[in-house]
């Protein structure tokens, strides 16, 4: 079989199975599986890669063993359910490049539910679009591997190399699922991961650190508010110097090579606010979840010193928290951003397929959130690309992922397991 017969074959096989890899998408969708929930769908994962024959690994995490790994971002809930699955590929004799395929089944909560068009864990497919919260990040794109994986047999074909399917937690808010697998001692020659990017290559991606302001005020009776102290108003006194921080650090990306064409790549988020006990009480208490990006280069631990700076400095200047310095809290991410480098074998491996499916070489993405990617390129050089379908409204209302798309990207990647792996007949 020529190389065009086998890129027409497993093209064929995606097609004659999409109806069927949208069932499965559906039926993943439709779990809600939000932090500290993820083991419903690592079930279903489980058994998805045991139905196909691949060996399965599947373990909790212990946030010990991670604690002194590059890219570690500390822990607030109850981890005990943590789990990680791994299902792996081995041909009879290994001729080809490994790889992993990577996904994350985590999602970010749903928000008031009376706010969607359609409820957020009960998929519904119309106008060649699937809405669900995680349709598109990225339960869609995890899917879409798998079936990539089942193309190539469908096409009477299997890969020539080990492959590692992981399905990861923690992408949304730390990264230790990910970081796990590493620390479980998996590696392979690339590793793509299939976030929704639009049908492009993400070349750059920042970094994120979350962090917590915990503002503590003077409560009296509001009647006499003058002589108590407004811990939420204290807070936004806070957040308006962190937002000068944003706007100084945004000056400095302009000097990035893939950033500085990139519109206002850094965002400071306050995400979550909680202050005050009673509406007829000057409030004593205010804790503000925020969340800021940095690019790849910077260092972590030199942001945070400026984020303590630009704390310190604003409650100087304010009358009650010059005498009661508020807390910083680091509380989540402390995640470097990533740059894709070193990797010129598997680009090309991929441009290739990109062309068989897409046509022309393959578009790039200066990316303004975080993946996955970061902890195999930076803690092991593993070349580390992340390519996906296209989609809207991720994190927020009436979520969807493009089902057109999601056909191109799960047929390039498909072809990209083949011409990196290299495959046999059955």
């Amino acid at each position: 079989m020529n190389s065009d017969d086998i890129t027409q074959k497993i093209q064929d096989a995606v097609d004659a199975n999409f109806d069927a890899q949208l069932a499965t998408t559906r039926d993943f969708v439709a779990i809600p599986s939000t932090r500290g929930a993820e083991g419903p769908c690592q079930d279903m994962i489980a058994d998805l890669l045991r139905e196909r024959g691949y060996e399965v690994d599947d373990w909790h995490i212990d946030v010990e063993d991670l604690r002194e790994l590059r890219g570690f971002g500390p822990i607030e809930h109850d981890f005990s359910k943590a789990r990680t699955v791994v299902g792996t590929y081995r041909p009879a004799s290994d001729r080809g490049r490994s790889l992993i395929l990577q996904g994350h089944c985590d999602v970010v909560p749903a928000g008031p539910r009376d706010m969607w068009e359609t409820p957020p864990f009960a998929p519904v497919v119309k106008d060649g679009r699937m809405y669900g919260r995680g349709a598109c990040d990225m339960k869609s794109g995890t899917i879409g591997a798998l079936y990539a994986l089942d193309a190539i047999r469908a096409a009477g074909l299997k890969p020539a190399a080990r492959i590692h399917f992981q399905s990861v937690i923690e992408e949304e808010s730390t990264g230790l699922g990910a970081l796990s697998t590493l620390q479980r001692g998996y590696r392979a020659d690339a590793c793509l991961i299939p976030e929704p990017t639009n049908g492009k290559m993400v070349r750059s991606q920042v970094g994120v650190i979350w962090f917590r302001l915990k503002v503590r005020g003077h409560p009296v009776h509001v009647f006499e508010a003058g002589s108590g102290s407004n811990a939420i108003t204290a807070a936004y006194h806070l957040i308006q110097s962190l937002q000068q921080l944003e706007a100084e650090w945004n000056e400095r990306a302009k000097a990035d090579r893939h950033f500085g064409k990139v519109t206002h790549p850094i965002n400071l988020n306050p995400g979550i606010i909680k202050g005050g006990d009673w509406a007829s009480s000057v409030p004593a208490w205010c804790d503000v979840d925020c969340r800021i990006a940095i690019l790849p280069g910077w260092s972590v631990a030199d942001c945070q010193e400026e984020i303590l700076k630009s704390v310190a400095a604003a409650s100087r200047g304010h009358r009650f928290l010059a005498n009661n310095p508020p807390g910083v809290e680091w509380c989540g991410f402390l995640s470097e951003g990533y740059e894709l480098k070193d990797s010129s074998e598997a680009e090309a491996a991929f441009a290739k397929a990109y062309d068989a499916v897409y046509g022309g070489a393959v578009p790039e993405l200066a990316f303004t959130a975080l993946t996955d990617t970061r902890f195999y390129g930076l803690n092991h050089n593993i070349p580390s690309l992340c390519f996906g379908a296209s989609g809207a409204a991720m994190h927020g209302f009436n979520e969807y992922v493009d089902l057109e798309s999601l056909r191109k990207s799960t047929k390039a990647t498909a072809l990209f397991i083949a011409e990196w792996c290299g495959v046999e007949k059955v």
